[in-house]
């Protein structure tokens, strides 16, 4: 009997030293596998025993930080990091020691969205990915990591979130986003450095949750979630997935943002090119990076049926968007979108034509395009329209098809079908239908498969000369 009270008391006495001694607790951001962004001051922050020294080494430099934790137990410590590189080790210790292995420096992105961003390398059932057998076969490779942050929302903002490091290797590759592995395996392959990847999507979703009450406090038109509610509640409301998804990772380094999201927003083009310009803005004040390179994918065409909206307002307001802030641009998938399939399979285009943005705006690689051909103007000569492009410096091209999306409409509003032409200055067109042309539209519907381009091989988005209802 007093050898059981004993021994109870031993263990008792061991739990009680042990609470007293807490180790140093880091968010999952923090782990064996991750990337920190090279060359900047990058945090770290966690946990410790309140009061106690905490102590980073970081095995590039062998520099040690020190910091106090807080009453509370937390901490926040900015290292330097060096040029890209690795493997690498950080030591985290209060007395306790942690210590993270594998550890790269390189290039870090953020990729947001809804179902299009989700979307894996494997496809959703009965929903492929063009290509992505071999691509996910072929996929090993110790310079990307990746991290996919499990769905969540709250209320609230709050300090942590569900998710890990993985190595890309073929298990690893086939459940990821498909448009951000294909965006980070050309960067990778560009520019010769670590590249990581941090996931954080959720099917269905429009924009406003994504964005923080501080940002969406900007629109009056959006009414706050009451934060007194009880029981579950929609994914959908205001701020939630900004609280759960985006703020547990708005203090880690990164480079820039990738955002591939809209259909749920389609009925209301005037008002998501504000909430999205809203967005980047609020981002960048979160990441405290000015301008902050957001680089986003427009919706493909898609049939939506009789009800609701023509999409071509909402790629038009997304278009728009690329024109307002800095540092932004749009990859365009006029040419990729399904009929009958919301998910497009060509996902490889989509991550490709966002890296070509990146490696040319943001990492200043020069001799390619990337964009599509944007209008630049346009003149009326008698019954005929003249149009110029920016981004089309070497000419236009249709790969053989006939140029069948123009139309043209006069005074009247009335449009109709043009023939139209590529010229060694652009497009000229004409309609018998219309004597004095006043606008043009070029795949203006909510599904049309685009067939202008630029000699490149970047597709024109659609667009519209007039503004009429």
């Amino acid at each position: 009997m007093k050898t059981r009270l004993i021994l109870f008391i031993s263990l008792t006495l061991a739990a009680f030293t042990g609470s007293l001694r807490a180790e140093i607790v880091l968010p999952a951001i923090f782990g064996d596998n991750m990337v920190l962004q090279q060359k900047t001051n990058a945090a770290i922050w966690g946990k410790a025993s309140p009061g106690n020294n905490v102590e980073i080494i970081t095995s590039w430099d062998n520099n040690r930080y020190n910091t106090p934790a807080a009453a509370d137990g937390s901490w926040r410590i900015t290292v330097n990091t060096p040029s890209a590189g690795g493997p690498y080790e950080i030591t985290i210790s209060d007395g306790q020691m942690l210590k993270l292995s594998n550890v790269l420096i390189g290039e870090v992105w953020i990729c947001s969205g809804q179902s299009n961003m989700v979307m894996p390398m494997k496809g959703f059932r009965n929903e492929p990915i063009n290509g992505s057998n071999e691509a996910i076969t072929t996929s090993k490779n110790e310079n990307i990591r990746l991290f996919t942050v499990s769905r969540d929302k709250s209320l609230e903002p709050l300090d942590d979130l569900t998710g890990q490091w993985l190595e890309c290797v073929p298990e690893n590759v086939s459940e990821f986003s498909a448009t951000a592995y294909f965006f980070g395996k050309m960067v990778q392959q560009a520019l010769g450095v670590p590249v990581a990847l941090i996931n954080s999507s959720w099917g269905g979703t429009r924009i406003e949750p994504w964005i923080s009450e501080t940002g969406i406090k900007k629109f009056d038109w959006v009414t706050l979630p009451d934060k007194n509610q009880s029981g579950d509640f929609s994914q959908q409301l205001p701020t939630v997935l900004f609280n759960a998804m985006i703020r547990p990772v708005t203090g880690f380094s990164a480079r820039g943002v990738l955002w591939y999201q809209g259909e749920s927003n389609r009925n209301e083009p005037g008002r998501y090119a504000q909430l999205m310009q809203g967005l980047i803005e609020n981002w960048r004040a979160e990441w405290g990076i000015d301008e902050m390179p957001f680089y986003y994918v427009q919706i493909a065409p898609f049939d939506y049926g009789l009800t609701g909206l023509n999409s071509a307002f909402l790629r038009e307001a997304q278009l728009k968007a690329s024109t307002i802030l800095p540092n932004t641009g749009m990859a365009s998938l006029m040419d990729a979108g399904e009929k009958d399939c919301i998910h497009p399979a060509e996902k490889k285009a989509a991550g490709e034509r966002l890296a070509f943005l990146a490696l040319a705006k943001t990492y200043g690689n020069k001799g390619f395009e990337y964009s599509g051909p944007v209008l630049k103007e346009m003149n009326v000569e008698g019954n005929m329209v003249k149009l110029t492009f920016d981004h089309a410096e070497n000419g236009l091209t249709t790969y053989g098809k006939k140029l069948e999306n123009f139309k043209i409409a006069g005074e009247n509003k009335r449009f109709y079908q043009a023939s139209a032409f590529i010229t060694r200055e652009g497009i000229t067109l004409f309609a018998p239908q219309v004597a004095n042309p006043v606008a043009v539209r070029y795949a203006f519907d909510d599904f049309v498969t685009g067939e202008l381009y630029n000699v490149e091989g970047l597709p024109a988005s659609s667009f519209r000369t007039d503004d009429w209802d």
